[in-house]
């Protein structure tokens, strides 16, 4: 995945569609129809990522059906399956508010409205039904949910992060 770090999982190929190499695919995304007009897509081809030019597209909700160019029989389509998607980060749409990507915030500041300054973020962690930001404050490891509720800005323009952690949360890592 390292060569893949200037790039964001689009999606996947599920199956052939017909007999004259379309193939269906799968958007991992909330709006697929932002992506309705591509014109290709990088496919990890044996950990590498390969550029495939699309002749056609059509959308249906998260799924479409794709034609790529220089695919065009069965067998060639074939060898596609369950192949993964990606695209450039530059082609991710932007967000605004306290919306945010997981790789544009390591490195942002964490303020806690009442304990002040945590420290930057190191990174993302992803766990089964949650997602955290991990800052060290003073070398100890602070896990802080990415929710709604606890998120109160994202500074773009001053790298910072506003939170207003549970009661208790900070206690159980800067002083247990």
């Amino acid at each position: 995945m390292s060569d893949f770090k200037d790039y964001f999982y689009l999606g996947k190929i599920i199956k052939v569609h017909g007999y004259e190499g379309k193939l269906s695919v799968y958007f991992d995304t909330d709006k697929p129809q932002e992506y309705s007009d591509l014109e290709l897509v990088h496919m990890d081809i044996n950990g590498s990522l390969v550029p495939f030019f699309i002749e056609e597209i059509s959308l249906l909700n998260n799924k479409a059906v794709v034609r790529f160019m220089d695919i065009d029989n069965l067998e060639k389509a074939e060898q596609l399956i369950n192949k993964e998607m990606y695209l450039p980060l530059s082609m991710l749409p932007e967000l605004t508010g306290n919306k945010f990507y997981y790789h544009e915030v390591p490195g942002m500041m964490v303020i806690d409205e009442n304990y002040g300054e945590l420290g930057p973020i190191s990174a993302v962690l992803e766990y089964p039904n949650t997602a955290v930001l991990q800052v060290f404050h003073k070398e100890k490891e602070v896990l802080i949910p990415i929710s709604d509720g606890i998120i109160t800005k994202v500074d773009r323009e001053e790298n910072k992060i506003i939170v207003c952690s549970p009661e208790g949360l900070l206690d159980i890592y800067i002083n247990g």
